[in-house]
């Protein structure tokens, strides 16, 4: 039977499943750098239509989103992997580890009802003025548009963007695919859109000197301003950029950044349920907008954690219930604490890591060559396994909150904590290595001070 022919079908399941789903317990995994009560901004790992249940149930966002990106599998049937770097003597090592698979047993059919399933709910959560992205290829473009159409209705498709890039693969038997397709829908008629400007260059680049016209010169010539046209070209994210995680698929935050500022408002609340290396959620912090991400993937969390740690963000980290899983920071990890009195309220303490043996639990899959390389690279140093390390100082025995963070860079991951502090019980430390485990260790003030004594 056609694919065209089994749409209804396909909607009318996926809107069941949507409707049937059980909400899912996210547990609140790490608070980072909260200062104030109102911060919204959520990393989420899990199943992305369990947290969509779970942000309406638990959370009430049941349409308080005002603009949801997602940027999902292409149905490309392909693997895809990025490279975690390792020091090791004078060069640099690579293990390449899986990141996700868009590879679908069920076919086609099965990948339109995993999305169709979810945009059901991304309706819901959309307020009144919200709109929605989807970002795709031409693998499943057309398909996932007429379901579009069928969801939020045709009247409230807006556009079809294309973005157009340099980079990707030639072939003999086709035109080169350089391009990708953003279909752009409002929940409602009265969406919010702040159309943004682009130069368009005058003809012979010399101005026009039309009455009523203002130009404009730059190294390139005279131009005007006119309302942004339908086809971006936008480079991907180079080899060598600042903002380059190494996560397969990354997208460059000059994409986002068009899209958010032409969808919403200082203040607004974005989403993005596919959200990979985080860079919706890099964005938004950049320009005053809040943020809620999800993702299912350990290489894409531990990239997102990294990247907005390092960046001083605030925001909380949730995990589904049943991905819960830490490692008994004991046996993995070699500290040397010590607690020296300044005066009666007052306490310095110095932490700093001496050993660590990972559980590669996470690493299981690579091929002899990578797993030769991670067994050099424990055996030089396996500190440098440490995506990054926080610490509590005032740890309430429920949700650790980093007040310090340390971000494994070019040059290795800082190894010493220090801070002064003033009625502290307990501190509390947590730490994720490369392959995206956690690893959690709560240090007894009272006991570090008897045993120093």
């Amino acid at each position: 039977m056609s694919l065209l022919h089994v749409l209804p079908k396909i909607l009318e399941e996926s809107k069941i499943e949507y409707e049937q789903t059980i909400t899912s317990k996210f547990i609140l995994k790490e608070a980072f750098l909260e200062k104030s009560e109102d911060v919204i901004n959520i990393m989420a790992k899990g199943d992305n239509l369990a947290f969509i249940k779970f942000l309406m149930a638990e959370k009430e966002f049941k349409e308080k989103l005002n603009l949801v990106y997602i940027d999902p599998p292409f149905f490309s049937q392909s693997d895809y992997g990025m490279n975690i770097e390792f020091p090791l003597g004078k060069e640099k090592a690579k293990v390449k580890k899986k990141a996700y698979s868009d590879t679908w047993e069920s076919g086609m059919e099965g990948y339109l009802k995993m999305l169709c399933t979810r945009i059901f709910g991304i309706k819901d959560l959309l307020a009144d003025d919200g709109c929605l992205w989807v970002h795709l290829d031409w693998h499943s473009v057309h398909y996932v548009k007429i379901l579009l159409d069928e969801i939020f209705g045709e009247a409230n498709f807006i556009n079809e963007v294309i973005w157009q890039y340099k980079s990707g693969g030639t072939s003999k038997r086709h035109f080169s695919r350089k391009h990708d397709t953003l279909l752009f829908y409002a929940k409602n008629k009265n969406y919010y859109f702040n159309g943004q400007k682009e130069k368009s260059y005058n003809r012979g680049l010399k101005p026009y000197r039309f009455k009523g016209v203002n130009e404009y010169r730059d190294e390139f010539g005279w131009h005007t301003l006119v309302n942004m046209k339908d086809v971006w070209q936008i480079d991907m994210v180079g080899r060598t950029a600042g903002e380059r995680t190494g996560y397969a698929t990354q997208k460059p935050e000059a994409l986002i950044e068009r899209i958010i500022e032409s969808c919403t408002k200082p203040g607004d609340l974005c989403a993005d349920f596919f959200s990979g290396s985080g860079t919706l959620a890099a964005v938004s912090n950049k320009l005053e907008r809040k943020w809620i991400c999800c993702d299912m993937g350990n290489l894409a969390i531990i990239n997102s954690l990294s990247r907005l740690a390092g960046q001083h963000m605030e925001f909380s980290f949730y995990e589904e219930e049943r991905l819960h899983e830490i490692f008994d920071f004991n046996k993995n990890i070699t500290l040397n604490v010590k607690h020296s009195k300044i005066n009666v309220t007052s306490d310095l303490i110095q932490i700093e890591l001496l050993d660590f043996k990972p559980e590669l639990i996470y690493a299981k899959g690579l091929n002899a060559k990578d797993e030769n390389t991670m067994t050099m690279v424990l055996k030089e140093d396996p500190l440098q396994l440490v995506e990054y390390w926080s610490v509590d100082y005032h740890y309430d025995g429920i949700v650790h909150k980093a007040k310090e963070v340390f971000i494994k860079s070019s040059k290795g991951i800082t190894r010493k904590s220090k801070s002064i502090i003033s009625g502290s019980k307990n501190i509390s430390i947590r730490l994720v290595d490369s392959f995206g485990t956690s690893y959690h260790k709560v240090i007894d003030i009272k006991e570090v001070a008897n045993n120093e004594n």
